[in-house]
C-alpha cells in the first residue's frame, strides 16, 4: 500500500528533475559561449539543420565574432562584430575547404573558377582571405580616358589561367571560330555590334530596341545621374551613359572571360556579384536600373520576384527600370512574368513584345522590352 501511494510522487519528482536538468544544461550551454563563438555553429531549433563543425580554420577565424576594441557600440547594439558571409558557404564544405586552404600572409591559390563556383552556389559574399591574389607578371597600365572607353586592353592586364582563351584576340574572334555557347560571345569586339548598341537612330515605332537618348527624354534633363546595369557584359551601356555624364555601375560574372577586368580597363566600375545577392545600395537612391538578357526564364520564379522588388527598392521615386530584351516562351510571359512584373507596382511608360526567332519560330519565344517607372507618390 505504501509503495502504491508513493510511486506517483516519485515519478513526478523524477519528471521535475529531468526538466530542471535540461533547463540548466540549456542555460549553461547558451551562456558559456564567449563572444568569439561563431553564430554559424549554433542550432536554434530542431527544424534547422546542424552545421558541419569540421570547417576550415581560416573560415572560422573570419566568421567568428570579434570583440570591439572600445566595448559596446550603440550602432551595432553589441560589443561584438560578425563579418558577413553567405549562408550557403557551409553547404559545400569540400569546396569551401579548398578555397580557405592557403598560407596566411602568402600568395592565394590560383582558383578563380573555384571562387566563382562557390559564389554562384550562394556562397556570397565569399569569405575574406588573408593572402595576395595572383597578378599578371608584366602588368600593363590601362589606356587613359577617353581612349580607354573604346580600346581593347593589353593582354598583360589579365591572369588568363581560368579561361579557354588566353588573350583578347581569341575572345574577339571566338564568335567566328568557336562553336557552342559562351556568354556574350561577340561583345569583346568593340568594333563590332557593341559600337552601335543603344544608339541606332530611326528605330520604328514599337521597336524592341530602345535607344538611350529615347529613354533619357522621359525625364527632365540632368535628373538621370547614377544607376546600375545588371549583367552588363563588357559595360558598353555604362560607357554610353558615361559619354552622357551619367555614372553606371555594372554587375558581371567572369563566365569564361575576364569581364570584370575588361570593364575596369575601359574606365567604368565593375561589381562582381550574382543576380541572387541583395543589391548593395540603399533604398530610394538610384535614378535608373537597366538589365539586358540576363533576366530571362532561366531564373526561378520566386527568385525573379525578389529580384524585381529589390530593383524597386533601390530606385528613387520617379526612377526608371529598363527591362531590355527579357526573353521567355510566349505563354510564360502571359501567365507568369507579365503578372509578376506588374504586381510590383511600377508605372508602365513603354511595354513592347516581339518574337524571338534566332532559335526557330516553333519554340514560340518572345522578347519583352519595357520602360517602367517607380511611382513618385505612394511608392
Amino acid at each position: 500500500m505504501d509503495s502504491s501511494i508513493h510511486k506517483p510522487k516519485s515519478l513526478f519528482f523524477i519528471f521535475l528533475l529531468l526538466i530542471s536538468t535540461n533547463l540548466l544544461t540549456f542555460f549553461f550551454s547558451s551562456t558559456s559561449c564567449s563572444p568569439s563563438c561563431s553564430p554559424l555553429l549554433l542550432t536554434t531549433t530542431t527544424s534547422t539543420p546542424s552545421i558541419d563543425v569540421d570547417l576550415p580554420s581560416e573560415f572560422l577565424s573570419f566568421t567568428s565574432g570579434q570583440l570591439l576594441p572600445f566595448g559596446h557600440n550603440p550602432n551595432f547594439d553589441s560589443d561584438t562584430i560578425y563579418p558577413p558571409v553567405g549562408r550557403a558557404c557551409t553547404l559545400f564544405p569540400d569546396d569551401l575547404r579548398r578555397y580557405m586552404s592557403y598560407q596566411v600572409n602568402g600568395l592565394c591559390p590560383d582558383d578563380e573558377l573555384l571562387a566563382q563556383k562557390l559564389l554562384l552556389r550562394g556562397c556570397e559574399p565569399l569569405p575574406r582571405r588573408r593572402c595576395r591574389p595572383a597578378a599578371p607578371p608584366h602588368y600593363a597600365q590601362p589606356h587613359p580616358l577617353p581612349t580607354s572607353l573604346w580600346s581593347t586592353p593589353s593582354d598583360s592586364s589579365v591572369v588568363w589561367t581560368a579561361y579557354t582563351c588566353k588573350n583578347y584576340t581569341c575572345l574577339i574572334d571566338r564568335k567566328k571560330t568557336q562553336k557552342g555557347f559562351d556568354d556574350c560571345k561577340d561583345c569583346f569586339d568593340l568594333d563590332g555590334r557593341e559600337r552601335s548598341r543603344w544608339t541606332a537612330t530611326g528605330t520604328t515605332r514599337g521597336s524592341l530596341d530602345f535607344t538611350i537618348d529615347e529613354v533619357l527624354t522621359t525625364r527632365e534633363p540632368g535628373t538621370i545621374r547614377i544607376g546600375l546595369d545588371i549583367g552588363g557584359g563588357v559595360a558598353t551601356f555604362a560607357v554610353r551613359m558615361m559619354e552622357r555624364n551619367i555614372t553606371i555601375v555594372t554587375t558581371s560574372i567572369n563566365l569564361n572571360g575576364p569581364f570584370n577586368n575588361f570593364i575596369a580597363a575601359r574606365g567604368v566600375v565593375p561589381l562582381y556579384i550574382s543576380i541572387s545577392q541583395r543589391l548593395p545600395f540603399f533604398d530610394n537612391t538610384l535614378d535608373i536600373v537597366h538589365s539586358m538578357h540576363v533576366l530571362s526564364n532561366w531564373i526561378p520564379t520566386t527568385l525573379m520576384h525578389f529580384l524585381v522588388f529589390d530593383v524597386y527598392r533601390v530606385l528613387r521615386p520617379g526612377g526608371l527600370f529598363w527591362v531590355d530584351h527579357f526573353f521567355c516562351v510566349e505563354e510564360q510571359l502571359e501567365n507568369v512574368y507579365a503578372p509578376l512584373i506588374r504586381s510590383v507596382g511600377f508605372n508602365e511608360l513603354k511595354w513592347v513584345v516581339g518574337k524571338k526567332l534566332d532559335r526557330g519560330a516553333e519554340l514560340r519565344e518572345v522578347y519583352l522590352s519595357a520602360l517602367l517607372e517607380k511611382p513618385l507618390n505612394n511608392s
